[in-house]
């Protein structure tokens, strides 16, 4: 059996509980060495055998995926972060699909929520934007054209964006000529979670002062919207003494 199991956002203690155990019973697991947190791979037991798939090909994952099936054994696939959310992990399956291995998934936190949780936002506040778009810049993979950057920014909804800190300028350009105004509130987070996480809030303008002062070129989400300043927002009506529910009567 292989089971693909979200590390989550960085810290080790971030992983879910059922990821944690399925490490802990692990034969085989092969990590995503370049973004994982390796003190996740403490959970291991002695014998586990441990691959990095950072130096490893879709051919020999899957080979040794298969190899480990063979030999009855059970496989961790441990992905950065959640992996439905740029993980590569329909491919995998798909292969496995043709193999006639059995998998399961295992979600994880990804990191939007772990650089919100840095920054003690709420993405989706009343008044301000109830809707939360996670996407990336196009780089050496593509994206589709009617997902560019500037038809998301139209919308001016929180805005999580993954794998563009390398090309922050570019970012702004692209997120203002879209509809957002200069002055939206906007965040850099580095390493969300782990400890070497660095986070700051500032304007969309400052952002690439903000990366060029401290250095920041990857491993970074970029956070814009209104939402981030959590100001101005309305109160939730769900819990409004005149709102009623299942659950508790209207109190005026």
């Amino acid at each position: 059996m292989v089971y693909f199991v979200g590390a989550g956002s960085g810290a080790e203690d971030l992983i879910t509980v059922r990821g944690m155990r399925l490490l802990q019973q692990a034969d085989v697991i092969l990590y995503a060495g370049s973004l994982v947190n390796p003190k996740l791979l403490e959970y291991a037991k002695e014998d586990c055998k441990i691959y990095n798939s950072a130096y490893m090909t879709l051919e020999e994952i899957t080979e040794t995926m298969r190899q480990a099936e063979s030999g009855g054994k059970t496989t961790v696939r441990l992905h950065t972060g959640e992996p439905s959310i740029y993980g590569a992990v329909r491919e995998q399956m798909d292969i496995l699909e043709e193999l006639g291995i059995p998998y399961e998934s295992c979600p994880g936190v990804s990191a939007c929520f772990g650089a919100a949780a840095a920054l003690n936002l709420e993405y989706t506040l009343p008044g301000i934007s109830q809707s939360l778009i996670i996407t990336r810049m196009e780089g050496k993979t593509a994206v589709p054209e009617r997902e560019s950057i500037e038809s998301f920014a139209a919308h001016r909804a929180s805005m999580a964006i993954y794998l563009s800190a390398g090309r922050i300028k570019e970012l702004v350009k692209r997120l203002i000529a879209g509809g957002y105004g200069e002055n939206t509130p906007a965040a850099l987070v580095y390493k969300a979670t782990w400890q070497e996480e660095e986070a700051y809030v500032c304007t969309l303008k400052e952002l690439p002062a903000v990366a060029e002062e401290h250095g920041i070129t990857k491993t970074a989400v970029v956070l814009v919207g209104d939402a981030v300043a959590y100001r101005n927002y309305q109160r939730s009506r769900l819990y409004a003494p005149d709102f009623e529910t299942e659950y508790r009567r209207r109190r005026i």
